[in-house]
């Protein structure tokens, strides 16, 4: 844990320092033309030398023809500002992004570990005909060992904490968004969305009887064995309590658009959409689905903040405006891809 600390501290100072090496757009334009601007001053304090003979009056002009405040007080509020940032979590990777921010007007959020904990935890077990809540529990497990997604880390956990023997999985390959696809055995297990099993030619009646209202408002992992439709685990993941308050103080703010997209099913999506006073969402998204969102709400002349935790939601992170990833501590793919890191999952930093 040592180890890991002096990692994340080292990452920190690493990142406050290249911010306060970059430069404000305003500071990079003074740079561009202070080659014409230095000599026209110049000529100006001579042009005042030729003509009246006082020294005073050059001076004068000299100092009148300073930029100070700029030259000043620029790089004095962009050291102050990196530094309370830092003070409260928030790590901004390049200046101009921090002033960036205030001409931002629509905001969107991703659900799952931003606008709610991601600590997700099995809410049901549906076995199919045959098969046992235990089976289906150890089947699911095995295939989601190595997987850090949320909701494999629930099913691991069941698992875990109810005494069950984990098998060790082969030939693991996990598509983000879909599901993962493993070996146990000799037999391959896919976990994942009901149309990604649909996909592997899966019987579809015994998914389309799964798919029933009962499911509606739970976020749902299919489990199949060799060709064999074993059920579903149904999840849920509890409402972050700051999110209505940070989504209405951005409004308040002036952002005109707040919006939520998700990889869950429309039912689950809503629910929380309703929670939080959140009337737009998008549900059932890929992640190349959140970017073609963001990317829509882009082309509709939004400058656009999207929030997300920085490992699932990397390339829409990186297709908005402004990046914000939460829980960025240890994360070296939520650091790089957004522009702004918190360091914890407070919404009212942002």
């Amino acid at each position: 844990s040592d180890v890991y600390k002096r990692q994340t501290l080292g990452r920190v100072r690493e990142l406050i320092l290249a911010a306060e090496r970059t430069r404000l757009p305003i500071t990079r334009l003074i740079d561009r033309y202070v080659g014409y601007y230095t000599p026209l001053v110049l000529a100006v304090a001579a042009f005042v030398w030729f003509f009246t003979d006082d020294w005073s009056r050059v001076v004068a002009v000299l100092v009148v023809s300073c930029p100070c405040a700029i030259i000043l007080a620029t790089p004095t509020a962009m050291v102050a500002a990196l530094s309370a940032g830092a003070r409260l979590g928030i790590l901004v990777k390049d200046v101009a992004d921090l002033e960036a921010m205030a001409r931002v007007d629509a905001v969107i959020f991703d659900k799952t570990g931003t606008l709610t904990s991601g600590q997700l935890g099995v809410a049901r077990l549906a076995p199919a005909a045959g098969v046992t809540p235990s089976e289906l529990v150890a089947v699911a497990a095995g295939a989601e060992r190595f997987s850090n997604h949320p909701a494999a880390r629930a099913i691991v956990r069941l698992a875990e904490e109810t005494g069950m023997a984990v098998a060790e999985p082969a030939d693991t390959h996990e598509e983000p968004g879909r599901g993962v696809r493993a070996r146990l055995g000799t037999d391959e297990v896919l976990a994942g969305r009901a149309e990604w099993l649909r996909a592997h030619r899966i019987a579809e009646a015994a998914l389309e009887q799964a798919e029933t209202e009962q499911a509606a408002d739970f976020s749902v992992i299919h489990i199949a064995r060799a060709g064999r439709y074993l059920g579903w685990i149904g999840l849920q993941d509890e409402i972050r309590p700051e999110a209505t308050p940070a989504i209405e103080e951005l409004r308040a703010q002036g952002i005109r658009r707040v919006a939520m997209v998700t990889g869950d099913r429309p039912a689950a999506a809503a629910r929380v959409a309703q929670a939080i006073g959140c009337a737009e969402f998008q549900a059932a998204c890929l992640p190349a689905g959140k970017v073609e969102f963001v990317e829509a709400v882009r082309r509709a002349r939004y400058r656009v903040a999207f929030i997300g935790d920085g490992v699932n939601d990397a390339p829409a992170l990186a297709a908005a405006d402004i990046g914000i990833a939460m829980g960025a501590a240890g994360s070296d793919v939520a650091i790089h891809s957004a522009t702004i890191a918190l360091m914890n999952n407070g919404l009212r930093r942002i």
